[in-house]
This record gives C-alpha cells, sequence and structure tokens, in this order.
C-alpha cells in the first residue's frame, strides 16, 4: 500500500539527506532504511528493502557520476570489485530470506569498532595516496566486493562505508579516491539486490522513484562538497557515520 502523500514528502526530504551522506562517505540507509521501516509499519520489512534500493541507486549512480568527472576513479579496480560484489550482493539478499540478519549483527559491531578504532587513532591514514600492487589490487577487488557486497544484500546500512574503509586501509586510496571508486561498486551492489526484490515484489516503485529523484539532487550537492573540501571532511564524515552505525546495530542488539 502506497503511504500518503505527506508522509512520501517527508520520506523524500530524509532521502535528499541520505543521498548527501551516502555521497560523501556512504551510510545513507542508516537514514531512508529507518525511515521507510517507520512509514510502512504494517508491510513486510523487505518492502522497505527493496524502496530503500530503488532510491539509492539512482542517488548513487549520480554520485558516481559527479565524483568521475573530476576525480576519476581507479576503474582497473572499480568494476571488477562491482562485479564481485554484485554477485555477493545477490546471494545476500538470497540469504537473508531464510537467515535473520541478526546473527550476522555481533560480528559486523565488532568489527566496526576495531575500524572506527583504527581510522580515529590513524591521523594520517587516508590522506595521502600510497601505491599497491596490481595483484592486492585485483585480490582486494574480488575478495572485498563479495564480502561487501554479501554484507550489503543481506543487512545494507553502512556498505559505502565499508568500501571507504576497506580501499583506504588495503590499497592505500585517500578518502576522497575510495569515496569516489565506493560509488561505481555500490551501483553493482544495489542493482543486484534490486532485482532479487524487484521480482519478489517487494518494491514501491512510484515512492522509490520519487526518493530516488530526492537522493539525486542530494548525492550531486555532497560530491561537489566532498570534492571541494577534500579527504579530511570525508574522514571527518565517515567517523561520525560510522559511530551511528555502532550505535544502531548495539541497540538493535541490546532489543534482540
Amino acid at each position: 500500500m502506497t503511504p500518503d502523500w505527506y508522509v512520501v514528502v517527508a520520506l523524500c526530504v530524509v532521502a535528499a539527506a541520505a543521498g548527501w551522506v551516502d555521497a560523501v562517505s556512504g551510510g545513507g540507509g542508516l537514514l531512508q532504511l529507518p525511515a521507510l521501516l517507520i512509514a510502512n509499519p504494517g508491510q513486510e520489512p523487505s518492502v522497505a528493502l527493496g524502496t530503500n534500493k530503488m532510491s539509492s541507486i539512482l542517488g548513487t549512480s549520480a554520485a558516481a557520476i559527479a565524483y568521475g568527472i573530476l576525480e576519476r576513479p581507479r576503474l582497473s579496480t572499480a568494476l571488477p570489485m562491482a562485479f564481485a560484489a554484485f554477485g555477493g550482493a545477490a546471494a545476500g539478499s538470497a540469504v537473508a530470506v531464510h537467515v535473520p540478519s541478526q546473527v550476522f549483527r555481533p560480528i559486523i559491531l565488532v568489527a566496526l569498532i576495531v575500524v572506527w578504532c583504527f581510522i580515529a587513532f590513524r591521523r594520517d591514514m587516508g590522506l595521502v595516496a600510497r601505491e599497491a600492487s596490481r595483484r592486492r589490487h585485483l585480490v582486494t577487488a574480488i575478495v572485498g566486493g563479495v564480502a561487501i557486497g554479501f554484507y550489503d544484500g543481506a543487512i545494507g546500512p553502512g556498505t559505502g562505508s565499508f568500501l571507504v574503509i576497506l580501499l583506504v586501509a588495503a590499497l592505500g586510496y585517500t578518502f576522497l579516491q575510495a569515496s569516489a571508486t565506493a560509488k561505481i561498486v555500490n551501483v553493482g551492489t544495489n542493482l543486484a539486490s534490486l532485482i532479487v526484490f524487484g521480482l519478489a515484489g517487494s518494491v514501491l516503485w512510484v515512492v522509490g522513484l520519487l526518493m530516488g529523484a530526492c537522493n539525486i539532487a542530494g548525492a550531486i550537492v555532497g560530491a561537489r562538497m566532498a570534492m571541494a573540501k577534500g579527504s579530511g571532511f570525508v574522514r571527518t564524515v565517515l567517523l561520525a557515520v560510522t559511530a551511528l552505525l555502532i550505535v544502531v546495530l548495539a541497540v538493535q542488539i541490546v532489543r534482540g
């Protein structure tokens, strides 16, 4: 059932904010997915997940294009990673039907806390680019793409942040380079999940498209702001978003 018009307006406002966050550091789903769950309390959670993917793929695609104009991503890494993440996301979406997300949350929470501390106390990380071997790029793209894609399909929020963190820590990208590359990979994960949820009839297409238009606007503003302010700004937003994700997951685990 389609929500009332004023609920859709509120969802569009949230989608614009989510697009900005996602374009800068990833993690826009932290805003968008809870809003969809609250707006449609009587529907299956899969409908919120599917509609979130419809909106997100539009905003992520816009951010990828905006970054690509000035901060050219390394396609030799981004494309294999996107294909690997596509497969991982499809598998994660299929598993999510049978295995509750509660199983994964404690593991992810510990990983996030470790990552947050690593970024917070390594103040120089991600501000100056480091070179990695071609083999390391390929292995990271495939293994990391499958793992993070699986997470995106099974749970979702924070995928872009995980991608940025992986690219910075494993391949020596700056936060700005990582954010630009992550957008291409995130398009792959969103597309895979959208196909799975779409075939299952779990997408509110009109609501998703309206939210997507607002997500695009927020994503373009966020990408331009990130490129103007640089890696230090992306690092600050990433730490804030990761901290929020830690709190959200901790609350979900406590509530059971």
